[in-house]
């Protein structure tokens, strides 16, 4: 079991994917840091200073009653929230990390594209009295015997 566990995690693509994870996990921390603590500021700021992670909807007071005049107030008081604005800021860190992604593999297949060779001039072209594959300088079939055009 463990030869078998050794030859599965030696594949290339495992370890690729390894990274991918990795990479992946790090750079949605960036993405987060980004929307929490640049982006939302800035959007809140323009909207009368709002502050997106305090939006939220109380279903059920705690104790003390409310009103609350933060998120962490009403978690204290444990009141049943909804917390709308922090899946707003959810909503744009997704957003934000699926543009990356998108950017990133389109960048990736111009590569590819740029990487393939165009394709080679044909060597062969076919008989017109017995269709069968002949030299392009050809001017006599060697299969049917046929008389060619001289090649120009």
């Amino acid at each position: 079991m463990m030869k078998d566990f050794k030859e599965f995690v030696a594949r290339g693509n495992v370890v690729d994917m390894a990274v991918g994870i990795a990479v992946g996990a790090a750079f949605g921390a960036i993405a987060k840091s980004l929307v929490d603590d640049v982006v939302m500021p800035v959007v809140g700021l323009a909207l009368s200073d709002v502050e997106f992670a305090n939006l939220f909807y109380v279903m059920s007071p705690g104790d003390p009653a409310g009103p609350y005049g933060t998120l962490e107030a009403a978690k204290e008081a444990g009141a049943v929230t909804i917390n709308y604005g922090l899946f707003i800021n959810s909503i744009i860190t997704f957003a934000i990390i699926a543009f990356a992604i998108f950017m990133m593999v389109r960048a990736i297949n111009r590569a590819r594209r740029e990487d393939e060779a165009p394709a080679a001039e044909p060597t062969e072209k076919d008989c017109p009295f017995c269709a069968t594959g002949i030299p392009i300088g050809a001017t006599r079939c060697p299969h049917c015997t046929s008389q060619l055009q001289a090649a120009g």
